[in-house]
């Protein structure tokens, strides 16, 4: 297996309202902010390239849900591989914010067993689900 250097990921998704999603983005996640424009934000989440992109006429995200581990996880839905540290740090974050919508409150999954990991899942303001999740040891994260 050729081995790189992992490069940042660019992820763009609708928003109903630029500015809920700077407080949420900016503030509850505490997401430093690049560029934006009259319909446009972006922001770095922990190095990632995220842009809200205004929609006016969209509304609260629907999907579908699968069960995994005993959870209903939404799908779609993106985020983060955090270090435990990292996850600590959000997780005390978000359980201090009265803006923080819980789909899944943080917890261990596959306790364990293969792929034990810590994970958490939330929506923004728009019903966007993001996925927060964190190994003791990341080589159990595509582990089988």
């Amino acid at each position: 297996m050729l081995m790189t250097t992992l490069r940042p990921f660019h992820l763009a998704f609708p928003v109903h309202d630029l500015e809920s999603a700077r407080t949420f983005y900016g503030t509850v996640l505490a997401c430093p902010q690049g560029r934006e424009a009259d319909h446009w934000i972006d922001y770095s989440l922990y190095g990632h390239q995220i842009v809200a992109h205004l929609d006016e006429s969209c509304t609260e995200r629907v999907g579908i849900e699968n069960a995994v581990d005993g959870d209903a996880v939404p799908v779609p839905h993106f985020g983060v591989v955090l270090t435990l540290d990292q996850f600590a740090e959000l997780q005390s974050r978000l359980e201090a914010s009265e803006a923080t919508r819980w789909v899944i409150k943080p917890r261990v999954r596959f306790a364990g067993e293969v792929g034990e990991q810590r994970t958490m899942f939330l929506l923004d303001p728009s019903g966007n689900a993001l996925e927060f999740k964190a190994f003791a040891d990341d080589s159990q994260l595509f582990a089988t």
